[in-house]
């Protein structure tokens, strides 16, 4: 499986730096969760981790090399990122054939994700009749679909129900079971708290601290405190 190594990663856009050489990883096995304030470079750092923008220096590898170079991009890593989009009047089925043609997945695949994320009975209806909860399982789908030891998710269970934010969760959960390394960035921390190992936060593009869940926050429910904790400590020793 993949380890997602960020070392010493800078990405400025003019006299803005978003990401200040920072570093950190996520490994097989494990549900590492992204965490920090609106602003604080999170999407930006995944971006370069996907290729989907580049770093002014330093590096964001997936096992070792950079998303560009990957032969096998939709084999080695699967993402949810931004608001990916989707064409209303096709199906769920349509949409996801369309990825697995370009990424050379045999189409085969298409039924096994389908059932993965609870879809196999809205796979012929069209997408613009989906809710937010079944779009964000097509996402999934999409994600999985190259079967990939790596996985990427930006806010997978913002617009959520109590029932899809565990459903979400409990999918998360196992998959790490299965080996897969995956890096979770997400806003709602009680929910981070009962699905990740280790926590990643940063603030104002820098590291506030990398360790397991344990650590910062033994009770699971502690996660809350112990972030802003952590991060008000950060704006204060950059104010000094």
């Amino acid at each position: 499986m993949r380890t997602l190594t960020v070392s010493n990663l800078t990405k400025a856009y003019g006299p803005i730096t978003a990401v200040d050489r920072l570093s950190f990883s996520a490994r097989p096995g494990r549900v590492t969760g992204f965490l920090g304030p609106n602003g604080s470079g999170k999407t930006t750092t995944l971006r370069v981790l996907l290729g989907l923008a580049r770093p002014t220096s330093g590096s964001a590898t997936i096992g070792g090399v950079p998303y560009r170079d990957l032969t096998e991009p939709a084999r080695t890593v699967g993402a949810v990122i931004d608001n990916m989009g989707f064409h209303p009047s096709r199906s769920a089925a349509q949409h996801l054939r369309i990825l697995a043609s370009a990424a050379g997945i045999d189409k085969r695949r298409v039924d096994e994700v389908l059932g993965l994320v609870g879809l196999t009975d809205a796979a012929g209806r069209t997408i613009g009749g989906f809710s937010l909860g079944m779009r964000q399982r097509l996402n999934l789908a999409g994600a999985l679909l190259g079967d990939p030891g790596a996985l990427v998710f930006d806010e997978p269970l913002n617009g959520l129900d109590p029932e899809g934010i565990r459903w979400v969760r409990d999918l998360l959960r196992r998959l790490a079971a299965q080996g897969r390394t995956v890096l979770l960035s997400s806003h709602l921390l009680a929910e981070v708290a009962h699905t990740v190992d280790d926590v990643v936060v940063i603030s104002g593009g820098r590291l506030v601290t990398e360790s397991a869940l344990a650590d910062i926050a033994p009770d699971g429910d502690d996660l809350e405190q112990a972030f802003f904790s952590l991060v008000n400590r950060q704006s204060q020793e950059v104010l000094v």
